[in-house]
């Protein structure tokens, strides 16, 4: 468990934070919008809070009080102002997945019974649809974009006025709501199928309790620059991005596209970034590029062992250079939502970059461990945050088994799943599903998905994820899927394959080959030579080469099973 290093302000509920750290950052910028470019917009803290009362008002005249409330919609302002004017004193929020099609955001509207939900333009048609079909309890469409009310479609920004009105008249309804910190008021839908997916209860106590540990932990302050990239339905970025960084009167930005990251975090002077693995290594591949250009890998090599064991302010000095390539003021780079390869940690701080592993789930509000500044192992996820408790089940020899965690942060349930949440939740322990070892310092290293691992005949376990980020080290690897493959009738007889997703330019050049024949001997011989630095049984005895992108869910992690019953469809064509 990590010992707590910074002050940070008690909140018993997220109404509470906002009025706390409202009154505290008032005046402090909480978002920039561009309008166009060299134009941006400044919204304060003090007018995020005004916005949120005013909304919250004129929900509840709507007579939305403790109904549920779903939002759709890309990374916006709109977006997290609507989730507060519900959760903090309307009703219940349903944050929804903005990648999902027609059907299956149908189903969802159905399961989770909402009566009215936030959008983005895009989504309009398929809501009126939706409405009209009579699909669940759905009554109101409220627009992010509207200006006004159009044809019984409501628009965030007049009811945000109307709001305002409201409460000059005297309506303080919203504003002196009570709120109960330890009942239901989100409510999230794991990925999978919308059948299968569950939805996680989540209540005020598990998301600020997440809010204090994490604040306790991390170096980060009201002058910080947060850019928000990561879809806001998942509760990596609405944590430890959104809710954070209002809580540290911090100010957010908000990303232009996946190919903009390096672009934007000149633009902003980004200080702070909550990202997944894929990014980080896209950020690094581009990194390396310019040190290649520049004919500079070899003297930055040479640097990095010169100042390996020197501070990170002297590293960042040093390689500050580099750190102009993503406009010279990152102060953090948090990585979270899957496994980070520890030779890509290693890099990021090598070059200067505090660059630290988290790990949490749906269920956990989400953060359970994560490194710091004064406490990291490259290749850990740090040790628990200070109100979590973790232990390992059923170690084997080499200490690794079940992770099972206790907290504040704990989700109450599987909203009308009791048998799911039996499973889960079992004498107060949550098992997280993720094989992992804690060193005798109490860092805690994940090695895979427990429902993932192979387990072949002679009883050896192969951790895929593992084996994934020594195949993508592999130059002109985008991405790989390591799956077990039964060689015979003996259904124990288990071989180890994997999908290899390459860039057929980065391949070709740095291969010096040419076609697919080629590129397929090229890469064959590079899995030959890592099979020579693992153990006999962990050999990768078969590839599949594709150019197309593995399924993933919208945090990029691997869909296993729809990846191998893809895989499996492919065979079945073959055969």
């Amino acid at each position: 468990m990590s010992e707590r290093l910074y002050e940070c302000t008690k909140i018993t509920d997220l109404k509470d934070m906002l009025k706390k750290s409202g009154k505290k950052y008032a005046d402090n910028i909480a978002y920039q919008i561009k309008i166009e470019e060299g134009k941006y917009q400044n919204i304060t803290h003090r007018e995020v809070r005004e916005r949120i009362d005013a909304l919250g008002t004129a929900l509840i005249d709507m007579g939305l009080k403790g109904k549920r409330i779903a939002i759709i919609g890309e990374n916006r302002w709109e977006w997290e102002i609507a989730y507060l004017a519900i959760v903090c004193g309307t009703g219940v929020v349903v944050p929804l997945d903005k990648s999902l099609p027609e059907n299956e955001l149908k189903t969802l509207i159905e399961r989770s019974e909402v009566e009215a939900i936030f959008y983005s333009q895009k989504y309009e048609t398929i809501l009126e649809n939706a409405k009209n079909e009579g699909i669940g309890k759905l009554k109101h469409l409220i627009s992010m974009d509207l200006k006004q009310h159009k044809r019984g479609i409501y628009a965030e920004k007049e009811l945000i006025q109307k709001g305002k009105e409201l409460i000059k008249a005297g309506n303080k309804e919203f504003i002196k709501a009570e709120i109960d910190s330890e009942k239901m008021s989100i409510m999230l839908f794991t990925s999978g199928t919308t059948s299968a997916s569950k939805i996680v209860a989540l209540s005020h106590k598990n998301l600020c309790s997440n809010l204090m540990d994490i604040a306790s932990i991390l170096d980060v302050n009201s002058n910080d620059i947060f850019l928000s990239f990561l879809p806001l339905h998942h509760v990596f970025e609405c944590t430890v991005g959104f809710l954070f960084a209002l809580y540290k009167g911090a100010k957010t930005v908000f990303c232009d596209g996946i190919r903009h990251i390096p672009e934007n975090m000149r633009e902003y002077k980004v200080t702070v970034m909550a990202s997944v693995p894929a990014i980080y290594e896209k950020i690094f591949k581009i990194i390396r590029k310019q040190i290649e250009k520049q004919g500079k890998i070899r003297e930055i090599l040479q640097k990095e062992e010169q100042y390996r064991n020197s501070s990170m302010e002297k590293k960042k000095e040093v390689f500050q250079e580099i750190h102009n390539i993503l406009g010279g003021n990152v102060r953090l780079l948090i990585s979270g939502a899957a496994s980070l390869d520890a030779g890509i940690e290693e890099k990021y701080r090598l070059l200067g970059f505090n660059m630290v592993q988290g790990y949490g789930l749906t269920e956990t509000s989400p953060v359970i461990a994560i490194g710091t500044k004064k406490h990291y192992k490259v290749g850990s996820i740090g040790k628990t945050i200070p109100s979590v408790k973790a232990k390992i089940l059923s170690a084997n020899q080499e200490g690794i088994g079940e992770l099972v965690v206790q907290g504040p942060n704990i989700m109450l349930e599987y909203f009308g799943n009791r048998i799911e949440t039996k499973k889960v939740l079992v004498d107060g322990w949550f098992h997280t599903g993720d094989l992992a070892r804690i060193d005798e310092d109490g860092y805690i290293f994940i090695c895979g998905r427990k429902k993932s691992v192979i387990v072949l005949k002679n009883g050896k376990n192969i951790f895929p994820e593992e084996m994934e980020n020594l195949i993508n080290r592999i130059e002109g690897v985008e991405e790989s899927f390591v799956f077990g493959k039964q060689m015979s009738e003996d259904k124990n007889d288990i071989k180890i394959f994997a999908k290899i997703v390459y860039n057929q330019e980065i391949i070709e050049n740095t291969h010096k080959v040419k076609g697919e024949e080629r590129i397929q001997e090229a890469i064959n011989e590079k899995i030959k030579e890592l099979n020579k630095t693992m153990p006999h049984y962990k050999s990768i005895k078969g590839i599949l080469l594709t150019q197309e992108p593995l399924i993933k869910t919208t945090t990029n992690k691997i869909k296993r099973q729809n990846n191998l019953e893809q895989i499996r469809k492919e065979e079945a064509r073959c055969n």
